[in-house]
């Protein structure tokens, strides 16, 4: 791994996506402060730079199989490090593993500071990561996002911080992955060209791409409706309703996504960064309404 820089590293796992991974796990750790519960900050912490390794090991992995597949091609948009030749293959692959090796390893330290039960969701979390340029090649790469990025993540930290799973987070699952999805269907919605000429498939190419601008919409908007609801059933504190700081965002979003009907493709060409950045503003947000809530 000689000749490039830690910053060169670092921007290769592609950093900007990373509150898709720690956001879910923070806003587990206000929500199980927020009910009254002892929460093991410490083993919180750890599930936080556990969650990036996994994240950023996974990113890579995926260039790697997208630039072998040709998903990834000089005249693509999204990730360059390979199409540019700012590295190569194999950097890109010892990289991705040595990630992964260092992720396993915190994983087995905390499986041993909590219990056995961790391990089913630290093997599921490398099993779907592993799998995942297979199973997005074959349309089921939203799915697998929602698991690896909400359902997963926010249940296992429940149980690495109280030593129990509480379901009862997942009311805030629902919000949060919705954000993280429209992520990768952003980039899916812009690419369905070029991932045909891959003879991969995704979703929204197989929904085509008027429909799936709808999806897009649709992924925006849920988080805020679903809130609402289940804050004024009483299933979540009303103050994460704090959340509706971030709709102009949001709405704002749909707008550069609808914009890609008369401007094209070029319009939505960092769609996908700018989803994230709403992820990191509404899950702050929702984080800081659950602190309210705990202090309160």
């Amino acid at each position: 791994m000689k000749g490039h820089t830690i910053k060169e590293w670092v921007l290769a796992t592609r950093p900007w996506s990373f509150p898709a991974s720690t956001m879910p796990v923070f806003v587990t750790m206000m929500f199980l402060w927020s009910k009254g519960m002892d929460v093991n900050w410490w083993l919180g912490i750890m599930a936080l730079v556990n969650i990036v390794l996994v994240h950023a090991a996974g990113n890579v992995w995926s260039d790697y199989h997208d630039y072998k597949r040709g998903v990834d091609a000089p005249d693509t948009y999204g990730v360059r490090i390979l199409t540019d030749k700012q590295f190569t293959p194999k950097e890109v692959l010892t990289l991705s593993v040595s990630l992964q090796v260092a992720a396993v390893a915190m994983g087995l330290l905390m499986v041993w500071q909590t219990g056995i039960t961790l391990l089913w969701f630290g093997l599921a979390g490398i099993a779907l990561s592993l799998l995942y340029p297979p199973l997005k090649y074959a349309a089921l790469g939203d799915l697998v996002i929602m698991a690896c990025y909400a359902l997963l993540p926010m249940l296992g930290t429940t149980f690495i911080c109280t030593d129990n799973v509480v379901p009862q987070v997942l009311w805030l699952a629902v919000p949060v992955g919705s954000i993280t999805v429209a992520i990768l269907h952003a980039n899916n919605a812009r690419d369905i060209e070029t991932d045909r000429r891959a003879s991969i498939s995704t979703f929204a190419m197989l929904t085509g791409r008027a429909t799936a601008i709808n999806v897009y919409l649709f992924e925006m908007i849920l988080p805020y409706c679903w809130l609402l609801i289940v804050a004024l059933l009483g299933n979540v504190s009303l103050w994460t309703l704090l959340t509706f700081i971030t709709l102009p965002i949001a709405l704002g979003n749909c707008k550069q996504m609808l914009s890609c009907k008369t401007e094209g493709i070029k319009a939505i060409a960092t769609l996908d960064e700018a989803t994230a950045k709403l992820q990191l503003a509404f899950s702050l947000t929702l984080a800081i309404g659950l602190i309210i809530e705990a202090l309160t």
